[in-house]
């Protein structure tokens, strides 16, 4: 089947769409899994893709509803705490104290309730909007706005009491202030 327009740029989205997915799934191989079945989706579902539109919220709300769709089947199993393995860049080197500090944003971040980790996720780390971010939630903004801000402040607040137990410069939430 050929179109006379291009077709839309899905590869240059399978970062966004790897990020979001270890996000939600914590666990790199079911990640995987979640971007493979997303990409089958929308390669099933591309008549209702309309040119013209954004295509990456498209494909993390195609995401996003697997995932949902993937936890209600698995709710009668056990969830499984493996820890989420980013990929870092090895140009940077990281010292100890920053090394340290990563790990503990990640922990914390990863207590989060998944609806705020969605939220956040998708608005600090994927760069979305708001009404992007919610309608690849298909939640009103008021809500992402409010699950933004109840993660944020959660991170905060364990930050207070992790920083109280160690000498490590807290870190601030990006996409938005820090409360200070």
């Amino acid at each position: 089947m050929t179109t006379k327009s291009s077709p839309p740029d899905v590869l240059g989205q399978l970062g966004a769409l790897r990020r979001y997915a270890l996000t939600l799934t914590r666990n790199r191989d079911d990640a995987e899994d979640l971007v493979h079945d997303t990409l089958v989706r929308a390669i099933e579902r591309q008549h209702q893709f309309r040119p013209g539109l954004a295509l990456r919220p498209w494909l993390l709300t195609i995401l996003h509803n697997g995932f949902v769709d993937r936890l209600r089947a698995r709710r009668a199993e056990s969830r499984r705490d493996a820890e989420i393995s980013y990929a870092g860049s090895a140009e940077l080197g990281p010292s100890q104290d920053h090394a340290l500090r990563l790990s503990e944003v990640r922990r914390a971040f990863l207590t989060l309730p998944e609806e705020q980790r969605a939220a956040l996720h998708l608005v600090s780390i994927e760069g979305l909007s708001y009404e992007d971010a919610a309608a690849s939630l298909g939640i009103p903004v008021g809500t992402l706005v409010s699950r933004v801000s109840r993660a944020r402040a959660r991170l905060r607040e364990m930050e207070n009491g992790a920083s109280a137990e160690s000498n490590v410069v807290p870190f601030k939430s990006a996409g938005g202030s820090d409360g200070r």
